[in-house]
């Protein structure tokens, strides 16, 4: 067994999964440790071995293996409960648990699949039997990681240009909705937006979603949901379902966000009409069609304060009224962004 690779010598090794499957095996006896080691070593799996169930846990924390054989009985912890330790943990839950057992009796085979084991081969052990079942369990493995790869980096990819996404799980019957997935951005536009986090979906975002499923499931887009923020919006655009459903729109909805910031927008104002700061601030306000103590509570200052900022804005414009502010602003506005909305 010296050519088994124990946990250290895998972690100190770069393992190219695209080309060598990381196997785990664990079993107390070790002429059944060899036997299995030789044949996985000459068709070209990286090998890892343990001898306890405390090795096999510890090991399979470390290095994460694509698949592992698991013989059944052991002293000390046996392979039952190994294989309900990794499934409870979440870094190795994903992991397929062949057992490798002795035993035939139906309840012994039942308790292996129910303690998590995804398929199981008796003993005494045939090499090939196991490289074929392993065969089929890694294939379906390596679809799920290169699945879940794709579509994270799709989505993670759609941060880079001001797209956040995220996804929401219904239950049915209005569900629960549960935020079960976010990108990095979806969680700091959902915190500045709403102050809340994962799991928990905000409620106008939830209410939302749930007065649209029915449209969402005839594969009708519904109108986006927006929400402002000063002058930033962010929108939401019910994208698409991603997990089968039992009907009442149950299933997991990915939902796309944008920030859309009117930043620019008044910037431009301040130097068109070589407005200070704040008094750029109001006259966008005001071109919004809010009154001064609807102003003066967007930017936190006294509407006696916002009157005096706006006939500052009128001498500077040259005209005496909000609604030629306005329109002169707004003529300046459509030159510079032309896909500026009130």
């Amino acid at each position: 067994m010296d050519r088994a690779l124990d946990a250290s010598q895998m972690l100190d090794r770069t393992l190219d999964r695209a080309n060598s499957d990381v196997v785990l095996i664990v079993d107390d006896v070790p002429d059944n440790l060899s036997v299995l080691h030789d044949a996985l070593d000459e068709s070209g799996y990286s090998v890892l071995v343990a001898t306890s169930g405390e090795a096999a846990l510890q090991r399979a924390q470390q290095a994460l293996p694509d698949i592992v054989l698991l013989d059944a009985m052991m002293p000390g912890m046996d392979g039952f409960e190994v294989a309900r330790r990794l499934k409870a943990m979440p870094a190795t839950a994903h992991i397929p648990i062949i057992f490798m057992t002795g035993l035939t009796e139906t309840e012994h085979l039942v308790a292996a699949l129910e303690a998590g084991g995804v398929d199981y081969v008796t003993k005494p052990i045939k090499s090939r039997e196991v490289m074929a079942r392993m065969g089929v369990h890694l294939q379906g493995a390596r679809r799920a990681r290169q699945e879940a790869r794709q579509a994270g980096q799709a989505r993670n990819a759609l941060d880079a240009f001001g797209y956040a996404s995220m996804t929401v799980r219904i239950n049915g019957q209005g569900g629960d909705g549960k935020l079960i997935w976010q990108t990095p951005l979806a969680r700091d536009l959902l915190m500045r937006y709403y102050g809340t986090s994962a799991p928990q979906t905000p409620e106008p975002v939830l209410n939302w979603l749930r007065r649209h499923l029915a449209d969402a499931e005839r594969q009708i887009e519904p109108p986006r949901l927006a929400v402002e923020f000063g002058p930033r919006r962010l929108t939401f655009r019910l994208h698409q379902q991603t997990g089968d459903g039992e009907g009442d729109g149950a299933g997991d909805w990915l939902i796309v966000m944008r920030e859309i910031s009117d930043d620019a927008v008044i910037d431009a104002m301040r130097l068109s009409f070589t407005l200070t700061g704040r008094e750029a601030e109001v006259l966008y306000w005001v071109i919004k069609g809010k009154i001064n103590r609807d102003i003066a509570d967007i930017l936190g200052a006294s509407p006696a304060t916002v009157k005096k900022h706006l006939e500052r804005v009128y001498a500077k414009l040259g005209v005496e009224t909000r609604t030629a502010a306005a329109g002169m602003a707004m003529n300046r506005i459509r030159q510079l962004h032309p896909q500026f909305e009130c």
